[in-house]
């Protein structure tokens, strides 16, 4: 049962999400609402893209949520240059800071899969958006691209530590340096985006993907980003190992083991793993 669109109302004047359910596809789905400026990332963006983050990895009726931008033209055309033109470096460091831990890192690290449906242009602080984003689809007409360095910046949500993690150190550099902006057919070969798809097809993809997480476990999900997560750091292969034991103290890998062998399907219910704490514990 698909729900209808809600906004988020949480500053006068300022209606930046709008967010809905799938119930059947257990799925939440989060739009980001300023198509005049492209669906660019200003301060309310972010605090309300952490306030539905929040809200929604806490619903355990929900196994993945899918986030996009409203229209064709752009998923998120980059970061609202005017709101931090005038900034000194202190304040540049809060903003990179506070956006990394209220929205960037925060989807992650979230205890469920994120989808990034990319609808036009992804740049700048849009294209880290996606990045955080455990998996990208990208319709045939997006544009991605890091175009900091191009305006006597560098990317500062992330942007130079998830790329070169995502497509290599080769094309991560050529991207950033340069601040070229790629189409969807270039990104999917070079591995950016896992799926490019017609326009029309964008949202029915990532539904058929979120339909896919149903049949996993909620435990797994969480246990298995965390894993993925620490891979390119030493302590990963440690982390890997404590988080394969933690699943055999859950009711959910009793209940998978026990429908392979009965032939059956498995009844998983919500995860019982803070992941708060998991966080804490793994940093």
């Amino acid at each position: 049962m698909e729900q209808a669109w809600e906004s988020l109302n949480n500053f006068k004047n300022q209606q930046t999400i709008c967010y809905k359910y799938d119930l059947d596809l257990k799925v939440g789905i989060i739009k980001i609402q300023r198509p005049k400026h492209l669906n660019a990332l200003n301060k309310y963006v972010i605090l309300d893209l952490e306030y539905i983050l929040d809200h929604m990895e806490k619903d355990t009726s929900i196994r993945s949520i899918i986030i996009t931008g409203e229209g064709e033209k752009a998923f998120v055309a980059g970061a609202d240059i005017k709101e931090f033109q005038k900034f000194d470096d202190n304040e540049a460091y809060t903003l990179s800071k506070l956006g990394k831990e209220k929205v960037f890192n925060k989807i992650e690290q979230l205890n469920k899969p994120v989808i990034a449906a990319i609808n036009g242009y992804a740049l700048g602080g849009g294209l880290e958006l996606a990045l955080s984003c455990h998996i990208r689809v990208a319709s045939e007409n997006a544009q991605l691209g890091l175009p900091e360095c191009t305006i006597g910046l560098l990317p500062g949500y992330g942007g130079t530590q998830r790329l070169p993690k995502i497509i290599g150190m080769g094309h991560a550099m050529e991207m950033i340096l340069t601040g070229k902006m790629i189409d969807s057919f270039e990104a999917h070969r070079i591995g950016l985006v896992n799926y490019n798809v017609p326009s029309e097809k964008l949202l029915t993809k990532c539904l058929e993907i979120a339909k896919s997480f149903i049949k996993t476990s909620p435990d797994s999900l969480l246990l298995a980003i965390n894993s993925i997560n620490n891979s390119f750091f030493n302590k990963g292969d440690k982390i890997e190992s404590q988080n394969f034991a933690k699943l055999f103290k859950t009711q959910n890998f009793k209940e998978g083991v026990a429908a392979f062998l009965e032939k059956r399907k498995a009844n998983y219910k919500a995860s019982s793993i803070n992941n708060s704490q998991r966080r804490e514990q793994n940093k």
